[in-house]
């Protein structure tokens, strides 16, 4: 019989540390352009503030993405359905 074992989260400062990337590879999502890069890609930050780098997006567009590579601080994406509102 073991009484007093038990162990209190309060000493924690986050049950539920998320670590690494928030996207993964394949994962299709929707975002908002932000800004554009140095190379002339769209950059739209998801959860945290991580980046995703988008090929052919403008500030403002509002695309459908998936994720196709995925590195500890960025990700790079491509559109797969436009922003109806961009003609």
């Amino acid at each position: 019989m073991q009484q007093g074992t038990q162990q209190s989260p309060s000493q924690e400062p986050v049950s539920h540390t998320p670590s690494g990337p928030p996207v993964e590879e394949g994962e299709v999502r929707d975002v908002t352009i932000e800004t554009v890069g140095d190379q002339g890609d769209g950059i739209a930050k998801v959860e945290r503030g991580y980046v995703v780098i988008v090929s052919g997006a403008q500030p403002g567009d509002e695309p459908t993405i998936e994720i196709e590579q995925v590195q500890e601080n960025v990700a790079f994406a491509s559109i797969v359905d436009s922003d109806p509102r961009a003609l």
